[in-house]
């Protein structure tokens, strides 16, 4: 198919970035990526293997440890997006723009297909009744794909700008509720469908569209020289930390809650800290994504040995999101049943309640217990990972682009 004019332009424009090590560039964004992905399964092993209670960020009745380690897994999500919108960026230096939109739509709807089969049914809930069906991370990001599929034809910078919007505009609408299933689709966490059959919609489209976007420019950087891109890191990151602090403190805009004292200075701290995720408010994607880019500007060009392993986790992000989810669910299975001689409970999620699962009475271990079963699974999911990531390197195969 000819090129147009907006194919000629994203051509000069990312001339650079084909000329760039694809070694330099690529495994710094590996690693940020695969240490998002380890702190992930921090979070996931919890739900599955923490004693069932009060939410984490309940200042009221959560213990400090039981916060933090739900708060540092926010950096998670966020950085997946910001990630996924920058890969897309750097693909450019093998597809033409016209072949990026289409990977990217086609990549869109198997991530949501991949959402509502292979994660909803035989990674979160062992169970096809689709009675209870989370509309989480993976939906979402099909959804950020596609609409990024549609503008890449615009300058980097415009389609950018439209990011920034999104993130800094969207708590504009905090006020804004309704029970209309397209609301709450874009903007509300809640039921889209009631019934015998729910749907429940985590991740609210705009914000997580916008991150995706946002990171869609940052790719733009990995077109410059290694020290106009450190430079332009440290100073990204920087901004957006200091803002959080400042826009934080004034406690106006940017979150739905305010941060207030607390008994002890720790609690206070731990409020001020604590930002809304879903949808994720403008406080809470400035307090993630700007120690990402500096983590990013720490990593660019020079990996620390203690890091390596995570490149491996960074270069197979959906087979480990999924292979993780399954095996921490057998494993739960596996435990259920050792315990208390039936396993049924771990096939049962009737309603919002009992999601993932229904816990037996008793469930759960205390938080050091739950990080030993974290580092278990993250040291067995090494091997399949670098089996898989092997795999890929061997063969073209189509379909191994979408993993």
């Amino acid at each position: 198919m000819p090129e147009g004019p907006a194919d000629e332009r994203v051509v000069r424009d990312t001339l650079a970035v084909s000329q760039v090590s694809s070694r330099s560039r690529l495994e710094a964004i590996d690693v940020v990526r695969g240490v998002i992905m380890i702190l992930m399964a921090l979070d996931h092993t919890r739900d599955f293997f923490g004693i069932p209670g009060p939410s984490p960020t309940n200042l009221a009745q959560a213990s400090a440890p039981l916060f933090l380690t739900r708060w540092i897994t926010h950096f998670c999500a966020p950085v997946f997006f910001l990630l996924a919108g920058t890969g897309a960026r750097l693909s450019l230096r093998r597809r033409s723009i016209n072949d990026l939109s289409r990977f990217l739509l086609t990549r869109g709807i198997w991530l949501i297909a991949a959402e509502l089969v292979l994660a909803r049914c035989f990674a979160y809930q062992f169970n096809v009744d689709y009675q209870i069906t989370l509309l989480l991370v993976l939906w979402a990001a099909g959804w950020a794909m596609i609409t990024l599929a549609a503008l890449v034809y615009l300058p980097v910078s415009v389609v950018t700008a439209i990011g920034a919007l999104l993130i800094a505009g969207h708590n504009l609408f905090d006020s804004v509720k309704s029970a209309n299933p397209l609301w709450t689709v874009l903007h509300q966490q809640g039921p889209a469908l009631s019934g015998d059959h729910v749907v429940f919609v985590a991740y609210p489209l705009i914000p997580w569209i916008g991150v995706t976007f946002v990171g869609y420019g940052l790719g733009q950087l990995y077109s410059w020289t290694a020290e106009e891109r450190r430079a332009w890191l440290l100073r990204l990151g920087l901004l957006a930390t200091v803002a959080f602090v400042v826009i934080r403190g004034i406690n106006g805009y940017g979150n739905p809650s305010h941060w207030t004292p607390q008994p002890t200075a720790l609690f206070t701290v731990l409020s001020f800290m604590n930002a809304t995720k879903q949808p994720p408010s403008l406080l809470y994607l400035l307090m993630t994504l700007g120690p990402a880019m500096l983590f990013l500007w720490v990593v660019d060009g020079r990996t620390p040995r203690l890091l390596q392993p995570a490149v491996t986790f960074g270069r197979v992000p959906l087979f480990y999101y999924l292979a993780h989810f399954a095996l921490l669910h057998t494993l739960a299975v596996a435990v259920c049943y050792l315990r208390y001689g039936t396993a049924h409970w771990m096939f049962e999620s009737p309603d919002l309640a009992h999601y993932p699962f229904s816990p037996p009475p008793g469930w759960g271990f205390t938080l050091p217990v739950v990080y030993l079963w974290w580092a278990s699974v993250v040291l067995a999911m090494y091997p399949l990972c670098a089996w898989f990531s092997r795999l890929k390197q061997r063969r073209s195969d189509a379909w191994l682009s979408y993993f």
